[in-house]
């Protein structure tokens, strides 16, 4: 039986409170009431997911998680990046609406004096 020792405790703890993190993060991505929570929550399970790739790579001593942990940055921010873009058109989607169902309601309207 081996004893553990100061890095393989904080290595567990590590590990511990990175699924907590996940978890946590999945749970406002399902219950967000907004689009940007949602976002904001996909992006923190990336950060969280990339986390947990250097702690394994640590763990197990293999180089090849922090490859994948690069490529998963990568597509996250991507995917943030895109995914803001896409709240953004619809946000000016909703405004030009808003502006043309106006003008159409003015339009009918005249001056009695």
């Amino acid at each position: 039986m081996t004893s553990l020792t100061a890095p393989d405790i904080a290595l567990m703890v590590s590990l511990g409170l990175v699924f907590c993190g996940i978890g946590l993060a999945f749970l406002r991505l399902s219950l967000g009431p907004t689009m940007p929570d949602r976002v904001v929550a996909l992006d923190k399970m990336t950060v969280s997911i990339v986390a947990f790739c250097g702690l394994a790579a640590i763990w197990s001593g293999d180089a090849a998680f922090l490859d994948v942990a690069l490529v998963l940055a990568l597509v996250g921010f991507l995917a943030t990046v895109a995914l803001a873009r896409f709240a953004e058109r619809a946000v000016i989607r909703r405004n030009r609406a808003a502006i043309n169902t106006s003008a159409t309601t003015n339009e009918g309207e005249t001056d009695h004096e």
